[in-house]
């Protein structure tokens, strides 16, 4: 009797007893916080390798769409296996990942998987004329190593995958209608200070001399120079749309919107300087007619492209002097800009009064060109025309 109540003294006060009790909670629960601490750092490096993966896989895409673009002669494998390198690469000079930062030979062999790894495709479409268009869709992923704690819940690394789509064209940047406005007021027949040799007869002796470009010669030969950065865009006449007006004291017949550039070169090629200035009906009827409605017409039955570009390249050598000109101008560019229509606008020795006129009418201040010779003058009418028929690459997810 003695022996049991003595026993069952002692599983009470084992049951009863709770020293001890922290300790073991301790010890159930340390493993547990530690691992939620693990996988909260390791969460926070997830997010930042998935970033740093994406933006990889992104440039990787569009570098290879560009690529693609540029030379007709790459083919889609070579462009697949460009970004594929060219992902693995950036990702691990930007991302800084724990596991190769130190080990440099660890750090290779991450690359090689990353780019082994790597699903990309190329998808090709034939547009309309000459034009190309190339998709680039390049997927990833990258095994980001847990820490000790992690590992604990059983853990050992986490995938992050990414995808990303460029898309690039051959084509000019969009089909296009542009409009010069071309200023030839009696002061574009003055001589500018660029020089050329020339072939000169004197009492009956032909020999070689020094002559001057006169602004109207200057502009001939930019215009000639835009039509040449056209027509390498659009070789076979599919996408670009031109047409010329001139004025002086009143507006010259315009010439009609036509496929290629030859009629605007043509009537450019025969303007000669003389009278006053006035550029307000050569803008309206510009604007007017650039921005019709037929031309969307024209380029979607050539084209395909139902929101063509629309393009004024507006110059001038000097300043209205025709009542209420400038008004009547800058109201035509506002509406003009307002609608879409892109406009360029060039000063060539223009005083300050026709400066400020085109710096208003300009689009922003990348369309405003302040030339004050004649090459400068051929050199603002080139790089327009390579603005306008630049090509495109964008980022299509």
């Amino acid at each position: 009797m003695t022996g049991s109540v003595k026993t069952s003294t002692f599983f009470r006060r084992f049951a009863t007893d709770r020293n001890g009790n922290f300790g073991m909670m301790t010890a159930i629960l340390l493993p547990v916080t530690l691992a939620i601490a693990g996988l909260a750092m390791d969460m926070t490096q997830v997010i930042q390798v998935r970033s740093a993966l994406q933006d990889a896989a992104d440039s990787a895409a569009l570098s290879a769409a560009s690529a693609l673009a540029n030379n007709d002669k790459m083919t889609d494998a070579e462009a697949i296996e460009q970004a594929k390198l060219f992902m693995a690469a950036q990702f691990m000079n930007t991302s800084g990942t724990s596991d190769t930062a130190v080990d440099p030979e660890a750090a290779k062999k991450s690359q090689e998987e990353l780019a082994d790894g790597a699903v990309a495709s190329v998808q090709r479409t034939n547009g309309k004329g000459q034009g190309k268009t190339f998709d680039v869709t390049l997927n990833g992923h990258y095994d980001v190593a847990m820490n000790a704690l992690t590992r604990l819940l059983g853990y050992e690394s986490m995938r992050v995958s990414v995808s990303a789509t460029s898309r690039s064209t051959t084509e000019s940047k969009n089909a296009l209608s542009m409009f010069l406005v071309l200023d030839r007021s009696g002061s574009m027949g003055d001589t500018t200070s660029t020089s050329y040799t020339a072939t000169c007869t004197s009492y009956g002796r032909t020999t070689s001399c020094t002559k001057y470009y006169t602004k109207i010669e200057a502009l001939k030969l930019a215009v000639k120079d835009l039509s040449t950065q056209l027509n390498l865009a659009d070789p076979d006449k599919m996408y670009v749309r031109t047409a010329a007006v001139s004025y002086n004291s009143a507006m010259q017949t315009p010439t009609t919107l036509e496929w290629g550039t030859s009629t605007a070169v043509n009537y450019v090629n025969a303007l000669t300087a003389s009278g006053n200035t006035d550029s307000s009906n050569a803008m309206k009827t510009a604007y007017s007619k650039v921005a019709a409605a037929s031309e969307a017409t024209a380029h979607e039955t050539k084209n395909g492209q139902k929101d063509p570009s629309r393009f004024i390249i507006f110059m001038t050598d000097g300043a209205n002097n025709i009542s209420n000109a400038d008004t009547s101008t800058r109201a035509t560019c506002a509406s003009a800009k307002t609608s879409g229509v892109e406009i360029y606008s060039v000063a060539f020795m223009a005083p300050e009064q026709g400066r400020n006129l085109l710096k208003d009418c300009a689009t922003d201040s990348s369309h405003y060109y302040d030339a004050t010779n004649a090459a400068e003058l051929v050199a603002a009418f080139k790089e327009i025309g390579e603005k306008a028929t630049a090509a495109t690459t964008r980022l299509t997810n």
